[in-house]
């Protein structure tokens, strides 16, 4: 275990009561999560036990927990349980925020379900929980019944849909289910609607016109899920509506008590891109015409002039970090930014004089969204000081995006988000190289100047039921060739494929890259005779599904498989990982932190970023008890490599060896099996 502050945190009790009160709160912890456990037909388990009874004392004490709770270890009923108690004690509602839908899927549909049943005999009545999401994530009856505000870029398909295109199908399909759904929230269409088509039937909280204004406000979703998440024990919600709760000021949660974040190793990455900026020159013209009919001609004017020198001037700019504006650039957002007052202030002064517009309530308030977004981004651009990361995002098929991020969130999770409440925060993966140290000081709970003010912290490490030893293999190719830039390597491939073949197929392979993955894909479908999927074939979730199915199928693939993939069985007995997922070498954002934190920036930052990354990556093999497998680590950096040691010590314990014939040999004896 880590510890952060060494002060007490400031509500800690001390003495014989509060000794009582913590032994009190643990029986009635261990009680409840019994009964929690007997009702989903579990079994005891070491680790659920002492996470839950730490997940209790953090809501006693104030002291803020990281607990990495292994695969299998049960973490959803043994913070569930603790919340609830707390939430019912307190009388305010415990959130609980996770960064994929299904984990809220699982949470709300399976596990919460459960744990109310078997509590409710224990605590007098039935817990209550809901979910809540941004408004974006509902439709809007509003737009459903109007319809858009016409525009000049919108295509026919949103206004008259007809079958003949995917758009029109979408959009049909949506004001179908429209008609039918209780939540209005977007997660329950499958397969998910094309985003242009989404956009088409919801609102952003700027566009939304108001209870005041909107004749279908009785019958709001977004609202709706707003008032039952107020009077509940449990909200579950996500990272970015956590992050926008607490940094904007906007109270879009309702007041509670306690926090708990799950899949907490993506926090700062979802954080960081809630509070993110992007700024186009697309965006200034639309706001140049959604404001048109409400603005001074020449502000409209000189609008769209601003937008067409923006686009000059990302268009001379060379891709990646600009260290401030300046020339044309900044000529062009502080008149993008000062244009958008303007527009502003016509709307205002419009508004106290009571004049009617020509356009219509939701009309009017989607221009003056748009003038408002393009005004307070370039305001924060032309602002941006030396905690903050600007650069051009160019790419062959779309015009160039100007984007501004905080350089670390840390300070801002710090102030908002472990403030005034408990916080536990959850993963599989938060311990790299055998410390809490490297995520806790990326959410801001330890390092920087203000270390004596750091919140009180621990770290929890509660195992996993699964016998990683015995269960699985890491085999690190030493004596592979270190990677390159050009894909993988002849000797890469050919130890791929060798170790497929042990397998019988039945693999997972993990790319850095969507090139590699693809590459790799092509060599290794002229060589081996077995099916092999490769990412952007089809719908992740299908070929998931896919492989899967089928024992012989290998699915190839980036990103979104190292997290989430949950294929327990006979399907996956290979994970093969191509290299050490470092972030690409011109992601500005990252160079930037890497930069900040001086000489031991690669490894605080690098290293760090890539061996939670690996973690989740590895920890797709074993997803049950009866699993078996090997891991392939095809970088011999992670044996030959100074930071090779801290890389692997941050993976599962599995045994681990660097000779490939006996990895093989372990494959064509479950193959076997």
């Amino acid at each position: 275990m880590t510890g952060g502050a060494a002060e007490p945190a400031p509500d800690a009790g001390t003495g014989e009561g509060q000794r009582a009160a913590d032994a009190r709160s643990t029986t009635d912890v261990r009680g409840a999560l019994a009964a929690a456990v007997a009702a989903v037909g579990g079994d005891d388990r070491p680790g659920q036990i002492e996470m839950a009874v730490a997940v209790g004392d953090a809501f006693e004490t104030g002291e803020h927990l990281l607990v990495q709770a292994g695969t299998g270890t049960g973490k959803s009923l043994a913070y569930l349980v603790p919340a609830i108690l707390r939430a019912m004690e307190t009388g305010r509602p415990c959130v609980v925020a996770t960064a994929t839908i299904a984990l809220q899927r699982q949470l709300i549909e399976r596990d919460l379900p459960r744990v109310v049943d078997a509590l409710a005999p224990l605590v007098g009545r039935p817990p209550t929980f809901a979910i809540l999401k941004g408004r974006h994530n509902y439709a809007c009856l509003h737009r459903l019944n109007e319809g858009l505000p016409a525009e000049e870029d919108e295509p026919a398909a949103l206004f008259d849909p007809t079958p003949r295109t995917a758009l029109g199908r979408d959009v049909i399909r949506l004001r179908a289910w429209a008609e039918e759904t209780e939540t209005g929230d977007r997660d329950e269409l499958v397969p998910a609607p094309l985003d242009r088509a989404w956009r088409a039937v919801s609102v952003t909280s700027h566009e939304c016109l108001g209870a005041a204004k909107c004749g279908y406000a009785d019958a709001c979703f977004a609202e709706a899920a707003r008032a039952r998440s107020r009077d509940v024990d449990v909200v579950v919600t996500n990272h970015a509506m956590l992050a926008i709760d607490a940094f904007a000021g906007i109270p879009l949660l309702p007041e509670h008590d306690a926090v708990v974040v799950d899949e907490a190793h993506e926090l700062v990455d979802r954080a960081t891109d809630a509070v993110t900026d992007e700024l186009t020159q697309a965006m200034v013209e639309r706001a140049a015409r959604r404001a048109r009919k409400h603005v001074e001609p020449h502000v409209h004017e000189d609008l769209l002039l601003a937008a067409e020198a923006l686009g000059e001037a990302l268009a001379e700019a060379d891709g990646g970090r600009i260290a401030t504006p300046r020339g044309a650039l900044f000529d062009a957002l502080v008149a993008v930014r000062d244009l958008g007052h303007a527009g502003l202030s016509a709307f205002a002064v419009r508004s106290r004089g009571g004049e009617a517009d020509s356009g219509g309530d939701a009309e009017r308030q989607q221009a003056r969204a748009s003038l408002e977004e393009v005004h307070e981004i370039a305001g924060r651009i032309v602002a941006a000081g030396e905690h903050d990361v600007l650069w051009v995002r160019t790419s062959d098929r779309r015009p160039p995006v100007l984007h501004r991020a905080p350089l670390s969130v840390a300070g801002l999770l710090r102030e908002l988000l472990f403030g005034d409440r408990a916080a536990v925060l959850t993963s599989a993966t938060l311990e790299l190289g055998g410390s809490f140290d490297a995520v806790a000081r990326s959410l801001g709970l330890l390092g920087g100047a203000e270390e004596e003010s750091a919140p009180a912290w621990r770290g929890l490490d509660v195992g996993s039921p699964f016998d990683y030893p015995r269960q699985g293999i890491l085999y690190v190719a030493r004596g592979l060739p270190p990677p390159g830039r050009s894909g993988p390597s002849p000797e890469l491939l050919d130890e791929l494929a060798a170790l497929i073949e042990a397998a019988g197929g039945r693999t997972l392979g993990l790319f850095s890259s969507q090139r590699a993955a693809v590459a790799a894909a092509e060599a290794l479908r002229e060589r081996l005779d077995l099916p092999i999927l490769c990412q952007g074939d089809d719908a992740t979730a299908e070929l998931v599904r896919r492989f899967a199915a089928d024992a012989e199928t290998c699915l190839f693939g980036t990103l979104s498989l190292w997290q989430g993939v949950d294929v327990p069985g006979d399907s996956c007995a290979l994970v093969a990982i191509d290299r050490i997922p470092f972030a690409p070498p011109d992601d500005p954002l990252h160079k930037a932190r890497v930069e900040a934190a001086g000489p031991a920036g690669f490894m605080a930052v690098s290293v760090a970023d890539a061996a939670l990354m690996l973690a989740q990556g590895a920890g797709r093999l074993i997803r049950s008890h009866e699993d078996r497998g090997v891991v392939a680590l095809l970088d011999s950096r992670a044996a030959t490599a100074r930071y090779g040691s801290f890389v692997l010590r941050s993976l599962p314990p599995f045994w681990r060896t660097d000779d490939g014939e006996i990895a093989r040999a372990a494959l064509r004896r479950l193959a076997g099996e």
